[in-house]
């Protein structure tokens, strides 16, 4: 199988790819991902319209994981690579979980940003373990929920210092 290389036509050829690479923001020139995890704000801001029930946020953000799932399983088969660098629905929906847990103000979401952007790129254990063993969608959404639990996890800990 070859690799494509995703363009605008790409993106506007079936819905999964237009949602796997983040409505375009997954074509950005340099870091596709940090980009796309700026739509985390807007895909939890639409949740938290649609409902103040904790909930009910948490099973419409499970909808966006199994969306993503199968949106990233597609294209990473169409283009020939399970996780492309530009299928950015991973960050959006990983880095909207952890906002959605984040102490209100910039600070905090700026923290939360940072965190998570960092430990996406890192990648410590088992984040690393899972990204090279899980493929397909499955695979490519999950290490990010897990890059999203450590982000977390400092945040409650910073949270409880201060």
């Amino acid at each position: 199988m070859t690799t494509l290389q995703p363009d605008f036509k790409f993106l506007l050829a079936h819905p999964a790819h237009l949602i796997a690479f983040g409505f375009g923001s997954g074509l950005a020139p340099k870091a596709p991902g940090t980009v796309g995890t700026v739509l985390g704000w807007p895909l939890l801001w639409l949740i938290v319209a649609i409902t103040p029930d904790l909930p009910t946020q948490l099973v419409l953000l499970l909808a966006s994981f199994l969306l993503g799932v199968w949106a990233c399983g597609k294209s990473g088969r169409a283009l020939g690579v399970a996780d492309h660098g530009g299928m950015v629905w991973d960050e959006v929906v990983a880095f909207a979980l952890v906002l959605l847990f984040t102490p209100p103000g910039w600070l905090w979401a700026g923290l939360a940003f940072l965190l998570f952007r960092f430990f996406d790129i890192i990648k410590p254990w088992p984040i690393r373990l899972a990204d090279r063993r899980l493929k397909n969608g499955f695979g490519v959404m999950f290490d990010d929920l897990l890059a999203a639990g450590y982000a977390l996890a400092v945040i409650k800990g910073l949270q409880w210092l201060v």
